[in-house]
């Protein structure tokens, strides 16, 4: 595959002839080719058969055309596999049958060293025998997240418990989320070695965090995610959500594109992240998720406006700022892709 793919010139922070676009949670719940085929299959075993999860990652290419393919997969599966009990609830997310709660509890999880990759590797290699020259983005949590999802009985909406372990258990938090770090990195290299091209590292709920818990308690342990990446010759999107006041820190973390969501425009968010003139990154989004369900005439122009945005930064890839909403109207989604396309 060339490094002149416009996917993967914009992800290094070039800026490409064509705009390149694809959604977060493409592979998924809002498409019906998905949902016929999750029918027998619950959520870990589509994500840990070979043949399904290739499908799955395939299917929007398929449909819109999209300049890459995600990964299919939860951000929990490589705990899955390394043995710990967690089920997937609808309307809840993963559930873990033995949380956290103290530090002896981080002793037990962390005895967990590692998981077979077999079938991971294995799905992203049919996946890109089909993929042919569209880029497969491998994926992982970031730690925190990874970790907000291990501690407590419950999860609160700014994650209280695990930000309260975090404060209370210092030593317990950096052995959990390095663990947690580790984790992620090799469920990274499981899909790089099955032919990905670049990674995304998801810090789904780092927007709880202040820039001083941000700095303390979880850059060092992203940078192992980002920098294992690296190591194995990928460039990474670092994505969060609820970020704007972190932006500049997460750039601190290595990678080379940063992901925005739609709460700030992409100049602002340009601003933030670049040090001076002669510093450029690459960003990544930031349609509001809410535009797939309002008119056209308001979803053209401010997709208009999102692709002016992006001309701030040194490269651009045009992305929803969060995941596609399972009740979103597909042909809209092709819509948006299509207008990106025409775009330049």
């Amino acid at each position: 595959m060339s490094e002149q793919n416009s996917f993967l010139k914009a992800v290094r922070g070039l800026r490409p002839d064509k705009t390149p676009v694809w959604f977060m949670r493409q592979a998924g719940r809002s498409l019906p080719e998905y949902r016929r085929l999750r029918t027998d299959n619950d959520m870990l075993t589509a994500c840990t058969t070979p043949d399904l999860a290739a499908e799955i990652t395939l299917q929007p290419v398929r449909r819109y055309g999209v300049d890459a393919a995600i990964f299919f997969s939860d951000i929990v599966t490589p705990l899955y596999l390394a043995g710990l009990e967690v089920e997937i609830v609808p309307g809840k997310g993963p559930v873990f049958s033995d949380p956290v709660l103290d530090p002896k509890d981080v002793d037990r999880l962390t005895s967990h060293k590692g998981f077979d990759p077999d079938c991971i590797t294995q799905a992203a290699q049919i996946a890109c025998a089909e993929l042919d020259e569209t880029p497969l983005i491998a994926f992982a949590a970031a730690p925190f997240t990874l970790a907000s999802y291990l501690i407590g009985k419950t999860r609160s909406k700014n994650h209280l418990e695990a930000r309260a372990f975090m404060h209370s258990y210092p030593d317990a938090w950096n052995r959990l989320a390095r663990w947690c770090a580790d984790m992620s990195a090799a469920f990274l290299a499981a899909q790089i070695a099955g032919g990905a091209r670049t990674a995304q590292v998801f810090d789904s709920w780092v927007g709880d965090l202040s820039r001083a818990d941000y700095q303390k308690y979880c850059s060092e342990h992203s940078r192992v995610v980002i920098d294992s990446a690296h190591a194995h010759g990928v460039p990474v999107i670092h994505f969060g959500v609820g970020a704007a006041s972190l932006l500049d820190l997460m750039r601190d973390v290595g990678a080379e594109c940063i992901g925005v969501d739609w709460r700030i425009p992409l100049g602002e968010a340009v601003k933030l992240i670049e040090h001076g003139p002669g510093d450029r990154f690459a960003v990544q989004g930031n349609i509001d998720p809410a535009i797939l369900f309002a008119s056209q005439q308001v979803r053209h122009e401010h997709i208009v406006q999102v692709l002016a945005e992006g001309e701030k930064a040194a490269a651009h890839i045009v992305n929803l700022g969060h995941g596609i909403p399972p009740n979103a109207d597909p042909a809209i989604l092709q819509e948006i892709v299509d207008q990106v396309h025409e775009s330049r």
